[in-house]
């Protein structure tokens, strides 16, 4: 049977139930300092489009704001976050409640070197071309 999830002892359905105030209460001090201080524009438009999903409308939720914390309400939603040159896909699961969006959406890519390449050494500058 796989395990309920839950955040600070509340259900997702409690949580999506209770008033915004009550759930920033439970949030770690950062996020929690972030929300009381207010929505910025862009967070107020990704919530005025994430409203409109929740409805049922048609609605293709992009995004710029990754300093967006992750509510209750965006659960189930898949947000596209700008990671600086493209658009990641987020999936929004009940474990992503309390981060940001910018968590989903790495800028930077790993760096996997390959073999490498002529005349990258010294030794390789004497090899013979064929």
């Amino acid at each position: 049977m796989p395990k309920k999830f839950t955040y600070r002892g509340y259900t997702l359905e409690e949580l999506q139930k209770m008033p915004r105030d009550q759930f920033i209460e439970l949030l770690p001090a950062r996020q929690r300092r972030t929300l009381k201080r207010g929505f910025t524009q862009r967070q107020k438009k990704l919530l005025m489009k994430i409203e409109k999903a929740r409805k049922g409308e048609k609605v293709r939720l992009k995004t710029h704001c990754r300093d967006m914390v992750v509510l209750p309400e965006m659960v189930g939603l898949t947000i596209e976050v700008h990671n600086g040159k493209e658009f990641t896909r987020v999936e929004i699961k009940p474990e992503m409640i309390g981060h940001y969006l910018s968590e989903f959406a790495p800028t930077r890519r790993r760096v996997r070197h390959g073999a490498p390449g002529m005349g990258a050494t010294r030794s390789s500058l004497y090899i013979p071309l064929k």
